[in-house]
């Protein structure tokens, strides 16, 4: 066999062995980081869990990924600007508000795509989340107008770069927990995010809590495990 059709050395051929057992464990089935795969792996991955009952998510999916799951399931939704790929299985009720809702801001409009990997990572998971843009402390009288709508949230999401100071403002106003996302928006001594994520870190705001740089996944699942909880 050629090593290029050899999948112990082709990365994109190895079998994958999906966690099927995850949403009875975890509450969500497993989602897929489609870096460095292939999209007949994203494929074969989603006939699985589709088989099983579970709705799919991949992040961080290319547009040529993309294109060909698309092909393959003309009912899965492709977020562009998220870089997402989200496909429902057919007992899926329309994403709903949780009571007092899921709020995510982001402190400027390049946040955005971060931002809407966070909203997808939610609908995944049947929430529907309110969007609030450009809310960044360069000027606060924007923020202001919202607090009363974010007073009632149940779990909010902050994303910012630059120095990372949202969210410990808006975690000053709010009593529920505020989920902090760094992103790499920023100059040079930004570090790629870094700053950000330091700044949120020390943080004297005791209810904000901090995910990884960019990690819209992340703030979005654990928002919605918030939401589910207290739904309960």
């Amino acid at each position: 066999m050629p090593a290029d059709q050899n999948p112990a050395t082709d990365p994109h051929r190895l079998p994958l062995e999906l966690d099927l057992d995850r949403r009875q464990r975890c509450g969500y089935p497993e989602a897929l980081y489609a870096e460095g795969k292939s999209a007949e792996v994203l494929i074969s991955a989603f006939r699985q869990l589709q088989t099983q009952g579970d709705h799919c998510l991949a992040t961080r999916v290319t547009p040529e990924q993309a294109m060909q799951v698309v092909q393959e399931f003309p009912g899965v939704i492709y977020h562009e600007q998220a870089r997402t790929l989200r496909l429902m299985h057919d007992r899926a009720q329309p994403p709903q508000e949780s009571e007092g809702g899921i709020h995510i801001v982001t402190a400027g409009t390049t946040d955005a795509a971060v931002a809407a990997e966070a909203a997808e990572t939610l609908r995944w998971m049947e929430y529907e989340p309110r969007l609030i843009y450009d809310a960044g402390v360069a000027g606060p009288q924007r923020l202001l107008k919202h607090v009363a709508d974010l007073q009632a949230a149940r779990v909010i999401i902050v994303i910012a770069g630059m120095e990372g100071a949202l969210p410990s403002v808006v975690g000053g106003w709010v009593s529920c927990p505020v989920i902090a996302v760094p992103t790499s928006v920023g100059y040079g001594a930004n570090f790629g995010g870094l700053a950000a994520l330091l700044g949120m870190l020390n943080s004297c705001a005791a209810n904000v809590c901090v995910v990884n740089i960019d990690a819209g996944f992340k703030a979005g699942f654990l928002a919605g495990l918030i939401a589910k909880n207290a739904d309960k």
